[in-house]
C-alpha cells in the first residue's frame, strides 16, 4: 500500500500566522503537526508515501526531506490551487497507480491507532473504501455521515441541518474505485471536488464502504485554540527528561518536563508538562503547565503557561502572565509602561509587540 498526505491549504483560519508559516509545520509539543500523520502512516506500514503540497511546499520539503528519518520514500505532488480533497487524490493518481492507500490530511492530529485498520483494509479486498469517523458537537461544519442499520448511506458537506453528529475525519482508505468516481465531478459551490460527493458516488454505485468510529481525541489544527488544545494533548504523553547541567542558580523544576541539552534555565520555575527546545534560554522566569517552547527562543522576566511558542521569539520583562497564546517565530514582545490586565495573543512571525 501506499499512502498520501495532504499538505497544501492556505491556513486561511490560522492567519496572520499561516502567512509565513505552513499550517502543518506549526510544533505540537515540539514536533510539527505534520510529523505526527507521517509517524501514524509509518506505524501503519506505509513506506511509499506522497505528500501534496501547495504555496508552501519549499518549507514542507525542507522540514520533511527525503523520508530518511522514517525509513521511508517521500514523493512530493504539487497542487496549483486548493481545489478539493478529491482534486489532491486525482493529482496523485499517477503515484499511487492501481494500489490501495491510504490518504491523510497533514494538519489533524488523533490519539487511536489506525494501524489495525489499515492491515485489516490491505488484507479485505472486498472493502472499497474505508472511512475513520468521529462524533462532535458542531457536524455542521464537516463533512456528516448518515448511517442506516450500522451501514454508511449517505454523506453531506457541510449541511445547515446534519443528519447526524457523525463527521469524516481527516482519514480514509480507497481502492482504484475512487477515480473513475472522481472523474464524475463537477465543482461543489466551494469551486472544489468534494470528497464526500466521492465517496457518496461509491455508495450510490454499490461499493463498499465501511468505517470506524475514532476513539480518543481527534483535532483539526486549523485554528489557534485547536492549536493549543491539541498541544496540551501531545505534553500528556511526555515522558520526561531534564539534562540537569542546563539548569543553573535557583531553578526549580517539576512535573513531567522534557528540556533539550542546549538549553539554558537560570532562577527559573519550570511546572510540566513542559518541553523546552535547543538552544533556549529561560531566565528569572515562570514557565507553567501545557506550555511548549520551540528552540532559539528567549525567555527573561516574565511568566507564560498554557501556550505555544515557535522559534527564535524573545519575551523579555512581561509583567503580566501570557495565558493560552500562540506565538509566531522571531516574535518580540517586552513591556512598557501601558499595563493590560490580561494577554491572549495570536503573534504573526516577526511581529514588534511592545506591552
Amino acid at each position: 500500500m501506499k499512502g498520501i498526505i495532504l499538505s497544501g491549504g492556505k491556513g486561511t483560519r490560522l492567519r496572520p500566522l499561516s502567512y509565513t508559516n505552513a499550517k502543518q509545520l506549526i510544533p505540537l509539543a515540539n514536533k510539527p503537526v505534520l510529523f505526527y500523520a507521517i509517524e501514524q502512516a509509518v506505524e501503519a506500514g506505509i513506506h511509499d508515501l506522497g505528500i501534496i503540497v501547495g504555496d508552501t511546499k519549499e518549507q514542507i520539503k525542507e522540514a520533511v526531506g527525503d523520508g530518511s528519518r522514517w525509513g521511508i520514500k517521500v514523493t512530493y505532488i504539487e497542487q496549483d490551487a486548493p481545489r478539493g480533497l478529491a482534486h489532491a487524490v486525482k493529482i496523485a493518481q499517477p503515484f499511487l497507480g492501481e494500489e490501495r492507500f491510504l490518504m491523510m490530511l497533514g494538519d489533524n492530529f488523533t490519539e487511536e491507532s489506525i494501524a489495525p485498520f489499515v492491515k485489516r483494509f490491505r488484507d479485505d479486498e472486498s472493502i472499497n473504501c474505508f472511512l475513520f469517523l468521529k462524533r462532535v458537537p458542531d457536524p455542521e461544519k464537516s463533512g456528516v455521515v448518515e448511517l442506516r442499520d450500522g451501514k454508511v448511506v449517505r454523506l453531506v458537506e457541510k449541511p445547515k441541518v446534519p443528519p447526524s453528529n457523525l463527521v469524516a475525519t481527516g482519514i480514509y482508505l480507497f481502492d482504484h474505485h475512487v477515480f473513475p468516481a472522481i472523474d464524475r465531478l463537477k465543482p461543489s459551490w466551494r469551486g472544489e471536488l468534494e470528497i464526500t460527493e466521492t465517496i457518496q458516488n461509491l455508495i450510490d454505485d454499490g461499493y463498499t464502504v465501511d468505517y470506524h468510529e475514532l476513539e480518543g481525541w481527534w483535532i483539526d489544527t486549523g485554528k489557534s485554540d485547536d492549536i493549543i488544545l491539541a498541544n496540551r494533548l501531545a505534553l500528556s504523553r511526555l515522558r520526561g527528561c531534564v539534562d540537569e547541567t542546563c539548569l543553573h542558580g535557583e531553578t526549580d523544576v517539576s512535573g513531567l518536563v522534557e528540556i533539550a541539552p542546549t538549553a539554558y534555565i537560570e532562577n527559573s520555575v519550570i511546572r510540566g508538562p513542559v518541553i523546552i527546545g535547543e538552544n533556549t534560554r529561560i531566565i528569572d522566569s515562570y514557565v507553567g503547565p501545557f506550555t511548549s517552547i520551540y528552540h532559539d527562543v528567549l525567555i527573561r522576566n516574565s511568566e507564560i503557561e498554557n501556550s505555544v511558542v515557535l522559534e527564535h521569539c524573545e519575551i523579555l520583562d512581561v509583567s503580566r502572565r501570557i495565558e493560552s497564546s500562540l506565538i509566531g517565530r522571531h516574535a518580540y514582545i517586552a513591556n512598557s509602561e501601558k499595563k493590560p490586565k490580561a494577554l491572549r495573543l495570536v503573534i504573526a512571525d516577526y511581529s514588534n509587540i511592545q506591552l
